[in-house]
């Protein structure tokens, strides 16, 4: 498996796999599911956009964007997903390692988490096992797809 950056023929994939983590309504603050124009549209917007190529198949990807404008455009935010049938393979682990140097390539100095959900622990687990630090604890900062609301916890990664 590499990861690369995407291409015009991954598309299709990768707008499967985002709708996807988007439909599950536990982890991306998005209601709304892409369709092939707004898709194009939303990935091509980002910083850098990097997919997980399996033998030719899109098993995941990231996008990596600054996290606020001027005076705070030197931090970046990224989101990561990974197809439901290939998870537990640690494809989100490669993901986030290259997002890591990725971001550090393109001159940003920190990567910070703005809303990981408290029960969310596997993504949790990772980010802490690579080095990122929580901020602390937003009181039911994420409104999930039925309608009750979790904790959200802030992190970041000095790049």
């Amino acid at each position: 498996m590499i990861i690369r950056k995407y291409e015009e023929k991954d598309l299709r994939e990768m707008i499967n796999i985002w709708n996807e983590v988007v439909e599950d309504g536990i982890a991306f603050p998005q209601e709304d599911a892409l369709d092939e124009t707004s898709g194009r549209e939303f990935f091509a917007s980002q910083s850098y956009t990097g997919v997980a190529d399996d033998g030719g198949k899109v098993v995941g990807l990231y996008i990596l964007h600054p996290n606020n404008v001027g005076r705070c455009g030197h931090i970046c935010n990224a989101s990561y997903a990974v197809s439901s049938d290939c998870r537990g393979k640690h494809i989100g682990e490669k993901l986030v390692t290259d997002c890591l140097k990725k971001g550090k390539e393109l001159g940003f100095k920190v990567l910070q988490f703005n809303a990981v959900v408290e029960s969310n622990i596997h993504a949790r687990h990772l980010y802490e096992r690579l080095g990122f630090i929580q901020l602390g604890t937003i009181p039911e900062g994420f409104r999930m797809k039925d309608g009750h609301y979790e904790n959200i916890c802030p992190y970041y990664h000095v790049l």
